[in-house]
């Protein structure tokens, strides 16, 4: 496929309808993906989602458009590194819709995470990835992206979780 040559990226304002609604369809494009779970979001989540989001100060997400069709998605939430006590911005979410992959998309959403986390003074940008998301590893490692090593006798980072029933 040929690079986009008309893909703008623009900072996602979720109190505008379009914005929230293309934040929506494209998440949901994720989340029906194997890497994002292979089940769309449930009704629950599309109702609460825009409205907590938004509420958030740490929250930032950024749509790409190829003319008026959102063809890309990143989320991003602030965090904090003890061991540098300064902010850090992780990459949560990042979509690019089927026939848009390719095309360096992702790289222009990463570059644009990366200019938040800048702005936000923070001292690095990090993600979570499937181990077996071969093509994500691959592009996130073009973009600059290492496994977190403090010491390479001890490993590296594992990102585990513990759901908290509510």
């Amino acid at each position: 496929m040929t690079k986009s040559q008309n893909i703008r990226i623009i900072r996602a304002e979720l109190s505008e309808p379009a914005h929230a609604q293309a934040f929506l369809e494209l998440l949901d494009h994720y989340a029906r993906d194997p890497m994002g779970g292979g089940a769309g979001l449930s009704a629950p989540v599309r109702e609460e989602l825009v409205p907590r989001l938004r509420a958030r100060l740490d929250f930032a997400a950024f749509l790409a458009f190829d003319a008026a069709i959102a063809v890309g998605l990143v989320n991003c939430f602030e965090g904090f590194s003890t061991f540098a006590a300064r902010p850090l911005l992780n990459v949560h979410d990042i979509v690019v819709r089927d026939a848009y992959r390719g095309r360096g998309i992702g790289r222009q959403l990463l570059a644009t995470a990366e200019e938040e986390a800048r702005t936000r003074g923070c001292c690095k940008l990090t993600l979570e990835v499937l181990s077996n998301n071969r093509a994500a590893l691959a592009a996130y490692e073009r973009a600059g992206f290492r496994p977190y090593v403090l010491d390479p006798a001890a490993g590296q980072a594992l990102f585990l979780q513990k759901w908290i029933e509510s």
